[in-house]
């Protein structure tokens, strides 16, 4: 295998943040489609984009696409696909996950179903079996039905990718890690000025900073399927990939990242998970409600995700929490505030109008980011946070 279609899901609204980190790693996006980014690579594409992509939900490796208004086109086409090329003879393939949507096609399982025995029929037949042993190593297959369009996808990474492999300790209603670095990448913010969390949880928000302020590679402390894959790719795929890795890594570099909560126990789950992560040193955690946020320094970022009553509290004991905080915010010009929220009262709980707000989906909840901007440093202190601090 040389030259590959690599197809990397994301959270929908943040399909241009992932494109824009493919493209810094060197690889051409083909398409970008709601809830997906389309790329070329090789080999060493697999590995590295498992290794360094903060925002990708996982990686899939194409295998075909086709039209299919019927089950006997989709086992005939499925079966039409070169195998072989993907699957070695012991391989166990299946399909893990079947979605549909506005498809003549819709059910699920009988969708999975067929699929398997058309690739177990063309794997018998290429490799002169009778049974496929599926004793190797596992190849589980994504499968995305939309308008009748079939596109099909060998899972490389297993686990999503936004289980870093830090945060084992979480809290009620933790943001993934995925989405939490893409937030942040749509702030302006950088490892040289202040960030900070007054609804911290479980950590995510201050740890995702670190790690990008170190430019620690995201997967660089978890495994992924395809590392099992020796007909497609090598260790030395994968050596290189952490090689470069711990090659970026830069340790040295003060940060002030900044984490509060008002619960002592979810803050030390907090510094639990920022110890895995290897991260603790690099930030400020403190027991505080959010009424008390009072950080130091001007020009900083605070990017949070609030409690809601969805999730935690009712409507209303969320508001008052919230709007404890929003009193605190008002007193700090400088400062920027993001904040991912679904309440439609959120710009009226702030008390102005936001700057940009940007459609986002948390899981399958709806919600806004919010931005609500500070008042701008002259140039000569644009570098001022840690340096006057």
């Amino acid at each position: 295998m040389n030259e590959c279609v690599l197809i990397a899901p994301c959270h929908f609204g943040l399909e241009a943040v992932l494109k824009r980190e493919i493209v810094d790693l060197g690889y051409e996006v083909i398409l970008v489609e709601d809830g997906k980014v389309t790329f070329k690579g090789d080999e060493d594409a697999i590995c590295r984009a498992n290794m360094f992509l903060r925002t990708a939900e996982r990686i899939l490796l194409k295998v075909g696409s086709f039209k299919a208004l019927d089950f006997d086109t989709l086992y005939n086409e499925t079966y039409k696909l070169d195998w072989e090329n993907y699957i070695p003879q012991d391989g166990r393939v299946w399909v893990t996950k079947a979605n549909s949507i506005r498809s003549k096609l819709f059910a699920t399982v009988n969708i999975q179903s067929v699929m398997k025995k058309a690739i177990a029929s063309k794997l018998c037949k290429v490799y002169g079996l009778n049974t496929l042993p599926e004793t190797g190593a596992d190849y589980p297959l994504r499968v995305v039905l939309n308008k009748d369009e079939v596109t099909i996808g060998i899972d490389t990474s297993g686990e999503s990718l936004h289980k870093r492999g830090y945060r084992q300790l979480t809290t009620k209603a933790p943001i993934e890690e995925t989405l939490a670095s893409a937030l942040l990448m749509l702030t302006p913010w950088h490892h040289d000025r202040i960030l900070a969390d007054p609804f911290c949880g479980s950590g995510t928000f201050a740890i995702e900073a670190a790690l990008m302020g170190l430019n620690i590679a995201p997967g660089i402390n978890r495994e992924f399927t395809a590392e099992n894959w020796k007909n497609l790719l090598t260790r030395k795929n994968w050596y290189d990939a952490v090689t470069e890795a711990n090659d970026l890594e830069i340790r040295d570099r003060k940060l002030q990242i900044y984490a509060s909560d008002i619960d002592p126990n979810v803050l030390k789950l907090a510094r639990k998970n920022a110890s895995l992560a290897g991260v603790e040193e690099y930030i400020n955690f403190r027991c505080a409600p959010a009424e008390k946020f009072a950080p130091k320094g001007d020009y900083g970022f605070i990017v949070t995700n609030p409690p809601y009553g969805q999730r935690l509290e009712d409507i209303e004991t969320a508001k008052k929490i919230w709007a404890g905080f929003c009193e605190q915010f008002k007193l700090l010009p400088t400062w920027s505030c993001y904040v991912i929220s679904p309440i439609a009262e959120t710009e009226q709980i702030m008390g102005r109008k936001a700057d940009k707000k940007r459609k986002i989906y948390n899981g399958m909840m709806k919600t806004d980011f919010y931005q609500f901007l500070g008042r701008k440093p002259r140039k000569d202190n644009e570098n001022n946070s840690i340096r006057n601090n």
